[in-house]
């Protein structure tokens, strides 16, 4: 199913944008957490795939939600099974655009402090966001970071009252990518 997502996620985006120069990877890192009164809930992946158009700063990205991690397997099952629904909605996707692409060189070391925005859909809803992207440059090869927080009601995740003081209103996004050149 991975290499099923990784593969029609790279064609999708070679149709879309035709045969520039692309960076890609398929072991991204992206965590998430609830810090709420009663409870903290953690979890990670380090299978997200991202591909990034070097010519525009067009960038998309999925997750499989099933590829979270938890510390504990009950969290992980309720995850998947009562609030994400990953059978009926088995990924999250963005797809959008690093804005002030162009201040980039990715032939010359450095760091750069920009936003994406874009389309992000999770659970089947999908929203418009705006977030941070940190991106370093480091020969020749581009890593990018990112923090923002995703409110459980915009994505039509409901939890129910009995554990709603367990389950934070809204998560914390941390995503860590290391592209790599797309060799064709």
């Amino acid at each position: 199913m991975k290499k099923t997502v990784f593969i029609a996620l790279i064609g999708c985006f070679f149709i879309q944008t035709g045969f520039s120069q692309k960076y890609f990877t398929k072991e991204g890192k992206v965590e998430f957490h609830s810090h709420a009164s009663m409870e903290k809930i953690e979890a990670v992946t380090n299978t997200a795939t991202c591909v990034l158009d070097a010519s525009t700063g067009k960038v998309e990205f999925a997750v499989l939600i099933k590829s979270f991690q938890f510390e504990k397997a009950l969290m992980q099952e309720h995850f998947n099974e009562n609030y994400m629904e990953s059978s009926k909605y088995p990924k999250a996707i963005f797809k959008g655009q690093i804005v002030e692409w162009s201040n980039i060189d990715l032939s010359k070391d450095g760091n750069y402090d920009l936003k994406a925005k874009g389309a992000l859909t999770i659970h089947g809803a999908t929203k418009e966001i705006s977030a941070p992207v940190k991106i370093m440059v480091k020969n020749g090869k581009p890593t990018a970071s990112t923090n923002f927080n995703v409110a459980l009601a915009d994505y039509n995740i409901e939890i129910p009252a009995v554990v709603a003081d367990n389950i934070a209103k809204e998560v914390d996004i941390v995503v860590n990518i290391e592209l790599q050149e797309l060799k064709r």
